[in-house]
């Protein structure tokens, strides 16, 4: 069964910092790309960041570049997302999602297949 537990949202003032971790299990997790969505009320889903299954491209929004880190560790099976100076626009629920691609990756949903549940962050002013 595929699982991706996605944890470690809250309740944090701006300027604040939140550090997201996906665990992962049942497939092949560094054959996989690992994106991260997030998705706020009355807003469209947006592809925050990615990396490669073997975590050499990692891409992000220009929303959260320079203020968010992606990383992984193959051996956990487990990706990161640091976020530092968040600010309210930041508030929404954000998801994990796993796609093919050990040497890219996407911030496109449609190329997701495996999704986990979200994790909710508030931001206040």
């Amino acid at each position: 069964e595929v699982q991706l537990q996605a944890s470690g949202g809250g309740l944090v003032q701006a300027g604040g910092s939140l550090r997201l971790s996906c665990v992962t299990s049942g497939f092949t997790f560094d054959d996989h790309a690992i994106a991260w969505f997030r998705q706020a009320p009355g807003k469209e889903r947006e592809g925050v960041s990615c990396i490669s299954g073997r975590g050499g491209s990692v891409f992000y929004a220009d929303s959260v570049k320079g203020r968010f880190t992606m990383s992984r560790d193959n051996a956990k099976n487990t990706v990161w997302l640091q976020m530092n100076s968040l600010q309210p626009e930041d508030t929404a629920d954000y998801y994990c999602a796993g796609a093919w691609g050990s040497y890219t990756c996407s911030r496109d949903a449609a190329e997701h297949y495996y999704w986990g549940q979200g994790t909710q962050v508030t931001v206040s002013s």
